[in-house]
């Protein structure tokens, strides 16, 4: 008997903490070892390991980072509530007919999850809601595009991409050439237009382009179904879906569910109470100048040349300090609420933080080099 396709596994997708109509996750659970930040730093800047082939230890935050977290959710819910109404009319307005979510996990997943909710609560439009794998220099899962094509039947012109936010543009770079490739290998032409609540970039369809709090950013695992960021190793065949590990014994202090039940409750709030969401995306030209100054002159100020040691934006610096090994936290206003989190994080982990009330974006984390890498 010939062994199945392990996409067409049932055992292959799954929905992590969250409830099975949220989402299916198109990844291959594994167990990684996990490797020391600093040797996983070293590893990646020499050039020995891609990041995607190792994780770093994840554990739960601290009392004191939650307590900053919760202040932080309560500050900034309404406006990312404001945000996934809009960004749910503008794709109700794209796709007139099927709308199948593909989130890019894991930043994407949450995003996902409550649009799927919204698109069918509010906006009455059925959607399917899949959360894949893209990973950047390695290009998307295209077994799970694949699977979704083929063995799920959904109509290639109801695909549409969904990130929480863009930071220097990478991974929209990277969904754009992973459909070109994905085209050419299978002739099946996408829409590789990246959909986000924040553009900072200027690179894909989003309701802002400004540099707000997005809560979900600020958490990993706990927000994200208790899944792991996509890991592409030796455990990886050629017919697998990207790999994640399960952390299932975080379990007691998950928030996923409690986190998408509270953004929908205040999306429907605002409906009632007479918002009327915008569906017509931000021009994006702004971002996308103000982007390439911004890395033009950090490179120029603190002699960097790789541009991989810089990640603009609240969401990316404070996934410097979450998983990499950070040099310099950069933030245009200590004073204010959105960066909080940010100086608890460095002030936990020893890292220091300057303040340029010139910066266009709330915060910069640089990683840092290693000379000896």
């Amino acid at each position: 008997m010939s062994k199945p396709h392990p996409s067409r596994d049932a055992e292959a997708h799954f929905s992590g903490s969250y409830r099975p109509e949220d989402v299916r996750f198109l990844l291959k659970p594994i167990e990684v070892r996990p490797i020391d930040v600093a040797e996983k730093e070293r590893l990646i800047q020499s050039g020995r390991r891609h990041y995607s082939e190792m994780l770093s230890p994840e554990s739960l935050p601290s009392p004191k980072y939650m307590e900053v977290f919760q202040h932080a959710f309560a500050m900034s819910r309404t406006r990312m509530a404001e945000g996934l109404l809009d960004l749910a009319a503008i794709i109700a307005a794209r796709r007139p007919a099927e709308i199948t979510l593909v989130s890019l996990a894991r930043a994407g997943t949450p995003i996902g999850v409550m649009l799927k909710h919204i698109l069918g609560d509010i906006f009455e439009r059925d959607a399917q809601h899949y959360s894949i794998s893209i990973i950047r220099d390695r290009g998307i899962d295209q077994n799970a595009i694949r699977f979704i094509l083929d063995d799920a039947a959904r109509d290639p012109a109801g695909l549409l991409f969904v990130d929480g936010w863009t930071g220097k543009g990478v991974i929209a770079r990277e969904l754009t050439a992973a459909v070109v490739d994905f085209e050419q290998a299978h002739g099946e032409r996408l829409d590789d237009s990246l959909f986000t609540l924040a553009d900072l970039a200027g690179v894909g369809i989003a309701p802002s382009d400004e540099d707000y709090l997005i809560p979900s950013s600020i958490l990993n695992a706990t927000m994200s179904g208790l899944v792991s960021r996509s890991v592409l190793n030796e455990q990886i065949g050629p017919d697998d879906f990207h790999g994640c590990v399960l952390y299932e014994e975080f379990a007691p202090k998950d928030l996923s569910t409690w986190f998408v039940d509270t953004l929908l409750g205040d999306a429907k709030a605002l409906i009632e109470a007479g918002y009327s969401p915008k569906t017509t995306p931000v021009d994006p030209a702004r971002a996308r100048a103000r982007s390439s100054s911004l890395i033009a002159a950090i490179k120029d100020s603190f002699g960097i040349t790789d541009v991989n040691l810089i990640k603009p934006g609240i969401g990316e610096a404070t996934r410097v300090l979450l998983r990499r090994v950070p040099e310099l936290v950069l933030v245009r206003d200590p004073q204010l609420p959105e960066v909080a989190h940010l100086l608890q994080l460095a002030q936990e982990k020893s890292v220091r933080c300057e303040v340029d009330p010139t910066l266009p974006y709330q915060a910069i984390s640089l990683i840092r080099g290693l000379p000896d890498a």
